[in-house]
């Protein structure tokens, strides 16, 4: 990669934020260019600094986490928001997502975890955690995938909406879906429409559900991160 990818940490704990930095620029495509200790703090310091990621803890004094990433992706939406925190609660975890994060991983996770997941959500990918993954959608994993009914209904999908859903599934607003298939929005939107009708799916927390279940969201193993 040629250009450094531009990191903003967010957490109210200094050592956490060191041991972060530590880790991150010791990358040679990864830059940190500023920290916040709060959601209020963030929310002012993405609008001056414009980073490519930020890392939100979401349990925070103030303004926490999930409020902090509303508001980033509100006035900023093409700025990527990787959760990092120590919750592995379903609950944090589609909070953050719903609100536009890309991304959830754990601070007890390996720290190459960390590298491959903000490289991941830099590139426009929904990144999570293989201890999020069994935790929130444990049992997709094991063993209940898409079913055959499922199956048949995503067949019936048309290669363009095929190509839309893969990109809602990787975070991509439908701005910028149309950016990439030379569409207008609207076509885009029409695409969309039918693909949820199709696999009866009525927003995007459920099109992840769906996408994890059949295998087309990036959950690392942990192998991989040694």
């Amino acid at each position: 990669m040629s250009e450094q990818i531009r990191v903003m940490l967010v957490d109210d704990h200094g050592v956490v934020r060191a041991g972060i930095r530590s880790l991150l620029e010791a990358q040679p495509d990864i830059v940190v260019v500023g920290e916040a200790s709060r959601g209020e703090e963030a929310i002012e310091k993405v609008k001056e600094l414009q980073p490519d990621v930020v890392l939100m803890d979401i349990a925070m004094p103030g303004i926490g986490g999930i409020e902090a990433t509303r508001q980033i992706k509100e006035s900023s939406p093409n700025i990527n928001v990787l959760a990092l925190t120590m919750h592995d609660n379903e609950e944090y975890f589609f909070a953050v997502l719903k609100v536009g994060a890309s991304g959830y991983v754990l601070k007890e996770s390996d720290p190459q975890e960390l590298v491959s997941a903000v490289h991941a959500v830099y590139e426009g990918n929904t990144f999570l955690s293989p201890a999020v993954a069994k935790v929130m959608v444990g049992s997709y994993l094991q063993g209940a995938g898409v079913d055959e009914q499922e199956d048949e209904k995503f067949k019936t999908l048309s290669p363009r909406e095929i190509e839309v859903f893969n990109l809602v599934a990787d975070g991509y607003t439908n701005r910028e879906i149309a950016e990439q298939m030379y569409l207008s929005v609207r076509t885009v939107e029409r695409h969309r429409a039918s693909m949820m009708n199709k696999l009866g799916l009525s927003n995007r927390i459920e099109l992840i559900r769906y996408a994890v279940r059949k295998g087309l969201i990036m959950v690392s193993d942990p192998e991989d991160a040694s």
